[in-house]
């Protein structure tokens, strides 16, 4: 009886706890040159198309092909939330320059963090969503012809 009872209350403490853990949603940044350095490492990324992160550049585009936005997840599972959402940065980053690719574009300008909506502009750092099972990044970015 003595067993049941425990077993019970350590089923229930369970039931009632785990939605708590696994409803993570923290909004983190991380730095931008780390992912992409990690991205080269690995061969992810296509080193044709430029990417110019926030909004501070001088570059004037010959062509524009439109707005995009990337919304990627990952795995995070087991995972460091830098390394779920290097991942999820750099799977973002790969759309990107796919979608500049298909358009005729040589490059992605102004890109900036939206995830969930959240307007996040900077050279620097980019904005994930951690949690404890998952990991998302939202880029939009401008394709051009430079």
């Amino acid at each position: 009886m003595k067993n049941t009872l425990c077993t019970a209350a350590l089923l229930a403490s369970t039931v009632l706890v785990a939605p708590a853990t696994m409803a993570r949603d923290d909004l983190v940044q991380f730095d931008i040159q780390t992912a992409m350095e990690h991205g080269k490492e690995k061969q992810v990324l296509n080193d044709s198309i430029k990417m110019v992160f926030g909004e501070e550049h001088q570059l004037t585009p010959v062509q524009e092909f439109g707005e995009f936005t990337s919304n990627k997840k990952t795995n995070a599972f087991a995972k460091s939330d830098q390394t779920a959402c290097n991942w999820a940065f750099l799977s973002a980053v790969k759309s990107l320059q796919e979608r500049a690719v298909k358009s005729g574009g040589n490059a992605v300008i102004n890109i900036r963090s939206y995830y969930k909506k959240n307007d996040f502009r900077s050279a620097t750092e980019f904005q994930c969503g951690a949690g404890t099972i998952m990991a998302g990044v939202t880029l939009v970015g401008d394709v051009v012809k430079l």
